[in-house]
């Protein structure tokens, strides 16, 4: 995966989200219990960090600096943040060499720093969208492209439905929600 597809989860989750900005971010996410506006702010965090990375490619943890959202930002303001930092995830990941490493609980390729950024955009949108009571399912190409990245042991299905699966989000039929999980981002 690569910046593109970062940029692109990113764009529908303000396609998404963006004509609900009137409503009350205060209310839990889905089944998570931040709300949405932590929520859309972890996303952005999530994506700073992957970035900050690869680019400075550290071999044992992660680089010690954070995002801060301010707590006033509305809704709109912090999607844009989300924007911002998908941008920055997406031109470190297309800059870098392929053979590059970084620490993401082991050696990870920055198409897999991609893949995260994507999933994490993904998922928290259908987190934010059910805890506003807005429909909407992960488009299935970016799903099938997460799930062939991160989740190589994925059961076959419908990939939006199998990528909330697999991350303890939904039920496949004959299979119990996921109440742990991981996703394998590290490559050698």
């Amino acid at each position: 995966m690569g910046g593109s597809d970062v940029v692109r989860a990113a764009g529908e989750m303000v396609r998404v989200l963006g004509p609900h900005t009137g409503k009350d971010w205060g209310v839990p996410a889905g089944g998570l219990r931040w709300s949405c506006w932590t929520t859309v702010a972890h996303v952005a965090h999530d994506l700073l960090a992957y970035a900050g990375q690869v680019s400075g490619r550290p071999a044992d943890g992660y680089l010690p600096f954070d995002l801060r959202v301010s707590p006033a930002a509305s809704p709109r303001a912090v999607l844009t943040v989300v924007t911002a930092c998908a941008g920055l995830l997406a031109a470190t990941v297309d800059a870098a060499d392929p053979g590059a490493r970084a620490w993401h609980y082991g050696p990870c390729d920055p198409g897999g720093f991609a893949a995260m950024g994507v999933a994490e955009t993904l998922l928290h949108t259908g987190d934010i969208a059910a805890g506003l009571g807005v429909a909407w399912e992960t488009p299935a190409d970016l799903s099938a492209a997460v799930i062939n990245r991160l989740f190589p042991d994925a059961p076959s299905g419908p990939p939006p439905r199998v990528l909330r699966w697999l991350t303890g989000r939904d039920e496949l039929p004959g299979r119990a929600r996921r109440t742990s999980w991981s996703w394998r981002a590290a490559r050698d």
